[in-house]
């Protein structure tokens, strides 16, 4: 599940983070990392669960304009085609869904009025008015319109973001990625496929014989960030001028340190892989500055290790 981008942040902001406090052990930190990264498919079964509960909104909505005094035709016959979409009945009568769902002690039911107000929304919208009048009734077409609710109404939602950062502390910056998970399983429904509780990490779910260890890769992304940060940031500080120091930003510094740390540490991956990754990185937690000053302090330090025999590729145009 996890890639080796989202890896990096994880490393990243457990190393900021104990680098801030100043008193985390390494063995804490790996802890953290671990927590970190299954919080994550975490949050992807957490948010394929809000698919029933949003089903039974549009369901106690259309009981009670039957139940008001002198309902329309059209609400004494409503169309039921959402209330009885097919994919939520598929999760709900999953047993390994249900079991990994309730064994997380996860619910959704006290966020009763931001399902209304996310229901509300969906009805609003022009690809639910085109769902309800198609004569189609499949799990294909469902699952293609909780696609679209996934990415219209979740995607960018603060008041969301907000409710699952109040949750956990791990999963602030992982909804993107986590619905992005959710409308592939969507797409796996579609196909025929049945539900099974993702690897955690996308190298377990590759099959083949060199496929190297995520798991591995991101334990010793961290060992080698945090055993190397003294040594790495030191040179960082010696290669600023007095300007740049006025505007050096700590999450800066963790970045050309992880950078030259995974440069040092990992001869299969090319040097210029490594300085773009951290430098993508720096583009959402850095300042306006970050792109160009980690990616030019990075190439020049890594260049000095390569000269100084410190980093070692294997394989040619590694560097």
């Amino acid at each position: 599940m996890l890639n080796r981008r989202i890896l990096r942040i994880k490393a990243f902001k457990v190393l900021y983070s104990s680098i801030l406090s100043g008193n985390v052990t390494l063995s804490q930190a790996e802890s953290q990392l671990e927590v970190s990264c299954e919080a994550t498919r975490d949050l992807y079964i957490y948010m394929l669960g809000i698919v029933s509960p949003l089903t039974k909104i549009a369901q106690e909505r259309i009981e009670s304009l039957k139940s008001k005094f002198n309902p329309t035709e059209e609400e004494r016959n409503p169309n039921m085609k959402f209330a009885e979409n097919a994919l939520a009945r598929l999760l709900d009568n999953d047993e390994e869904f249900q079991k990994v769902f309730k064994k997380k002690k996860f619910d959704w039911s006290q966020y009763d009025l931001l399902l209304k107000k996310i229901m509300t929304s969906v009805a609003s919208k022009d690809y639910y008015a085109e769902y309800m009048a198609s004569p189609e009734r499949s799990l294909a077409e469902d699952c293609r319109l909780f696609t679209r609710i996934f990415e219209e109404e979740f995607v960018d939602s603060e008041e969301l973001e907000t409710l699952l950062e109040e949750k956990s502390l791990y999963w602030n910056d992982d909804l993107a990625y986590s619905l992005t998970w959710c409308c592939k399983t969507f797409r796996s429904f579609a196909s025929g496929e049945s539900w099974s509780l993702l690897p955690l990490y996308q190298s377990e779910m590759l099959k083949g014989e060199g496929v190297e260890s995520d798991k591995f890769f991101v334990r010793k992304l961290l060992q080698a960030s945090f055993a190397g940060y003294e040594k790495y940031s030191a040179m960082v500080a010696e290669s600023v001028t007095g300007w740049e120091k006025e505007r050096l930003f700590s999450t800066d510094v963790v970045l050309i340190v992880m950078g030259l740390a995974e440069a040092v540490t990992f001869p299969t991956i090319p040097l210029k892989v490594s300085i773009n990754e951290y430098v993508e990185i720096s583009k959402f937690y850095g300042t306006p500055k970050s792109r160009s000053f980690v990616n030019g302090l990075l190439d020049r330090l890594a260049q000095s290790l390569v000269n100084e025999g410190a980093i070692r590729k294997e394989g040619k145009g590694l560097l």
